[in-house]
């Protein structure tokens, strides 16, 4: 729920969605067009503080958001540091990777700046207005309704895990390590039969309007569209030329 509250409370909000995709797209490029790692970090700095300094996101959101894709990323890195093979005999061995050190750092580098670019669309455009855009960009219909679907589950599902908890902390379900491991267990059931029912509910109720198409909401319409588009566009040629300069 932190990218939807900063999604939706940041100072682009009103930005288009196509500006902020160019940039976001800008971003990828230069992650792949810088030749040494500390260039790659040097281009997920600026897109972080593009993302925290312009787009007014809250630090805290935006370290809370990224913590667990820097950590995915961290355990990532260590596996290269193992390099396996076989001996003379055929047997398999395993040891410390002789180039491991700039290998893993190229890899983190562009990571991070690919991230920190994701991150830049993600936590200043909502959902609804991302499947805008890609509506517009000719995205099969299917996959469009599949976002929409689990976008709604998402909130259908934060809301009666809350409401589970508060029932069993009322009840004293966690007062202990037992009664705790209990109350998770029925959460969880009780979760997966919602979820089922809730889905069949949704079904039943699209075949009920003869739901066979793909499912249509109106855009919000967003001020000086050209313009934002075209200064992101400036903007991102600029970062990609810049990485490319840098390396």
């Amino acid at each position: 729920m932190l990218i939807e509250q900063a999604a939706y409370g940041n100072r682009w909000r009103r930005v288009s969605p196509a500006a902020k995709g160019s940039l976001a797209l800008a971003g990828l490029l230069a992650a792949f067009v810088a030749a040494t790692p500390a260039t790659a970090a040097f281009v997920a700095l600026l897109l972080a503080l593009t993302t925290v300094l312009g787009a007014r996101v809250p630090a805290g959101v935006y370290l809370r958001v990224a913590a667990p894709a820097v950590g995915f990323l961290a355990l990532g890195s260590l596996s290269l540091l193992v390099a396996v093979g076989t001996d003379a005999a055929g047997q398999i061995s395993w040891g410390l990777a002789p180039d491991a050190g700039p290998r893993i750092a190229t890899v983190a580098g562009r990571s991070l700046a690919s991230l920190a670019a994701l991150l830049l669309l993600v936590l200043t455009t909502p959902l609804p207005d991302l499947i805008g855009l890609l509506r517009y960009l000719r995205v099969p219909e299917v996959l469009l309704d599949l976002m929409v679907l689990c976008y709604r589950m998402l909130f259908v599902l934060a809301a009666a895990v809350r409401d589970t908890l508060t029932a069993q902390s009322a009840r004293l379900g966690y007062a202990s390590l037992r009664h705790g491991w209990r109350s998770l267990g029925l959460l969880v059931a009780n979760l997966t039969v919602q979820i089922w029912q809730r889905a069949q509910a949704l079904h039943r109720a699209a075949l009920a309007r003869n739901g066979g198409g793909p499912l249509r909401f109106l855009s919000p319409g967003f001020a000086n569209a050209g313009r934002d588009t075209l200064l992101a566009a400036v903007a991102g040629t600029a970062l990609i030329l810049l990485a490319a300069g840098l390396g």
